[in-house]
């Protein structure tokens, strides 16, 4: 199995985790899958978990020792946010302090909520690898049938 294949493979489990998002018009479904050494770690959707979620901090909050994400892949069907209008920690900067080695995303986040998400570039300069792997986004619940107005993320 080469990487891509790997990488496609996991996308899709993370597509069927998003799928599992309670939809609403003021937020993203998104679903992620932290994965190491050909281990999924944890799986997370959006509002998974109380407290307005989101898909990779699920992931990470699931883990029984935190340390478990260091070196680790997440694969995430929407580009980790680098701002959060609730005040909560953004992704990206949950990714970074983790210690999570590489991103794999299937499409960047749309500009309804804050107008050029930089979370992909926030992570590259910090040195984790990020990678967009285009050809699923079809699969992926789209963007504009849940998020439609401004609101705490």
């Amino acid at each position: 199995m080469t990487t891509l294949d790997l990488d496609l493979h996991h996308l899709r489990l993370a597509i069927l985790e998003a799928h599992k998002s309670p939809p609403i018009q003021t937020a993203y479904c998104v679903g992620a899958l932290l994965t190491k050494e050909f281990q999924i770690l944890a799986t997370g959707y959006s509002r998974e978990l109380p407290g307005n979620t989101h898909a990779e901090e699920c992931c990470l909050l699931k883990l029984s020792d935190p340390s478990f994400a260091r070196g680790a892949t997440i694969y995430t069907t929407m580009e980790p946010c680098n701002e959060r209008l609730s005040g909560k920690t953004p992704c990206a900067q949950l990714l970074l302090k983790a210690g999570v080695a590489r991103v794999v995303m299937g499409v960047k986040e749309p500009p309804n909520f804050v107008a050029a998400c930089t979370g992909a570039v926030m992570l590259r300069d910090a040195g984790v690898v990020v990678d967009y792997v285009k050809g699923l986004e079809v699969a992926m619940p789209p963007p504009e049938q849940t998020a439609k107005a401004p609101a705490a993320r």
